[in-house]
C-alpha cells in the first residue's frame, strides 16, 4: 500500500530536502528526512516521470535552491558580488545559507545577517573591506524597504518657539541610516553601479555615509568626520543646542565654523531626513545658548524649498 503522509509532514520533509547543503542523495538519507519519510519509500511520495526517477525530480528543486538564494542576495549585494567575483560570492552564499537558511515567506530578510557572516567567513579575501561594503549595501536595502514617512515641513519648523530650539530634538525618518566605515566603500559601490572599469582600490581609509530615501530614490551622501558626528548626535536624540556646542568644541584638525555647521544642518533638513521636531522645555535661561539664532538659521530653509 502506498505511503500516506499528512500535508504538514510532507512539507517539512520537502523543505529538509531542498535546503540540505549536500547532494540530493545525502539529503534524502539524512536523519531528519528519514524520520519524516523513509528513504526506501521516497518513490511512493514523489512519483517518477517518463524520464526522471523520484530522486532526480527532487534534485531539480534542491539544485535550484542555492541558485535562487544567490540570486536573491545578489539583488541586495551586487557590489559585494563584484568585489568577490562569481566563484567567491557563490562560495560565500553557500556557507551563509547553511548558517542562516531562509525562515520567511519573503526573501527580503534573507541577507539580514550577511555583513556579520562576512566578518567571520572562512577564506574570504580582503575581509575588512568586504565587511564594510556589505554593511553599506545592507543599509541601502533596509532604507529601500523602510516604511514611507512624511518629512518635516516648514510649518512644523515654524511652530517651534524660538526659546525651545536649543532643547528641541529631531527625529529621523525610518528610511535613514548613518554609517561610520573603515574603508571608502561608497566610491566602490558607485563605480559598480556606473559599470566603470577603473574601480577604486580596496584600501584602508575612514569614511562616513548617510543613506536615506526620498520618494522612490535611495540616496547616499558622503560626510566628513565632523559632519558625521554632528548628525549622529542629532539623530541619537541629543538636544540641538547640545549637539551644536559639542560640534564646535571638538575637532580633529580644523574645527568647523558655526556657519558651516548650519549649512550642513540646512542641507539635511532640505534632504527630508527628519520627520518631526520635539520642542524642548522653554525658560529664561534657554536664550543664553542661542535659541533665536538656531531658529533663524533653520527657518532660512523655508526660502530654499
Amino acid at each position: 500500500m502506498a505511503l500516506e503522509v499528512p500535508l504538514g509532514r510532507l512539507q517539512r520533509w520537502l523543505q529538509e530536502i531542498v535546503v540540505h547543503p549536500g547532494t540530493t542523495e545525502e539529503a534524502v538519507a539524512g536523519r531528519t528526512a528519514r524520520a519524516l519519510v523513509p528513504r526506501r519509500r521516497v518513490g511512493e511520495v514523489i512519483l517518477p516521470s517518463s524520464r526522471l526517477r523520484p530522486e532526480e525530480r527532487l534534485a531539480i528543486y534542491h539544485d535550484m535552491y542555492l541558485l535562487r538564494m544567490e540570486e536573491a542576495l545578489e539583488s541586495d549585494y551586487p557590489a559585494l558580488k563584484h568585489f568577490l567575483g562569481d566563484d567567491g560570492f557563490r562560495a560565500l552564499v553557500a556557507g551563509y545559507v547553511r548558517a542562516h537558511p531562509s525562515r520567511s515567506y519573503s526573501l527580503n530578510f534573507l541577507g539580514a545577517h550577511l555583513p556579520d557572516y562576512v566578518r567571520a567567513a572562512p577564506g574570504l579575501r580582503r575581509r575588512a573591506f568586504a565587511h564594510d561594503l556589505a554593511r553599506l549595501e545592507q543599509a541601502v536595502a533596509e532604507v529601500f524597504d523602510a516604511p514611507e514617512e512624511e518629512a518635516l515641513r516648514p510649518e512644523g519648523i515654524a511652530a517651534v518657539p524660538e526659546a525651545a530650539w536649543d532643547t528641541a530634538r529631531l527625529r529621523a525618518i525610518a528610511a535613514f541610516r548613518l554609517l561610520a566605515l573603515r574603508h571608502p566603500v561608497n566610491a566602490y559601490l558607485q563605480s559598480v553601479r556606473d559599470e566603470r572599469h577603473d574601480h577604486p582600490p580596496a584600501r584602508r581609509g575612514d569614511s562616513w555615509v548617510a543613506v536615506y530615501r526620498r520618494g522612490y530614490t535611495v540616496r547616499r551622501q558622503d560626510l566628513d568626520r565632523a559632519a558625521y558626528r554632528l548628525l549622529a548626535d542629532i539623530v541619537s536624540g541629543k538636544p540641538l543646542g547640545v549637539a551644536v556646542k559639542a560640534a564646535l568644541r571638538r575637532g580633529q584638525g580644523k574645527r568647523p565654523t558655526r556657519t558651516q555647521l548650519f549649512r550642513w544642518f540646512r542641507g539635511w533638513m532640505a534632504s527630508g531626513i527628519f520627520r518631526s521636531v520635539e520642542a524642548g522645555m522653554t525658560g529664561p535661561g534657554d536664550r543664553r545658548s542661542g535659541g533665536p539664532a538656531l531658529k533663524d538659521r533653520v527657518t532660512a530653509l523655508d526660502k530654499k524649498r
